[in-house]
């Protein structure tokens, strides 16, 4: 995939759980990319933070979406492990999730990323998240 917003944007409308959820793209490079999700009661657990698995899943394709920029034409990133740490409540506007690869190989990528919460345009941090992304051969 290439490394520009356009290309990153149509990737994003191509997995229906992103559109649902209301996950944009905001800025991308090559390895590195800047995600944001404007929150809706939908996104909340009954404590009114913002689910984990909604932080998780925001974290999660945000990596593989960087992985995916520095990925050969004609393979994908597939998540092969993941790990998150929940630090607070995600309260807020919206969650903001950077990611960032840090070793890509031809096999295997290593990927991290933070996801804060932002009310009033002062983030917090309120997870931080590791994945090892697999790379494979589109079938």
């Amino acid at each position: 995939m290439q490394a520009d917003l356009e290309s990153l944007r149509t990737f994003f409308r191509s997995s229906p759980f992103m559109v649902d959820l209301g996950v944009e793209p905001t800025a991308v490079s090559a390895g590195r990319i800047t995600t944001h999700l404007p929150l809706a009661t939908r996104h909340m657990q009954h404590t009114g933070q913002a689910h984990a698995g909604v932080m998780a899943t925001l974290a999660d394709h945000s990596m593989g979406a960087a992985a995916q920029t520095l990925a050969p034409a004609g393979f994908w990133a597939l998540t092969a492990e993941l790990k998150t740490s929940a630090l607070r409540p995600g309260r807020g506007e919206c969650l903001v999730c950077e990611a960032v690869v840090l070793k890509a190989g031809r096999r295997l990528s290593f990927t991290e990323a933070e996801v804060y919460a932002e009310q009033g345009g002062v983030r917090t941090l309120v997870m931080k998240a590791s994945a090892t992304m697999a790379i494979v051969a589109a079938e």
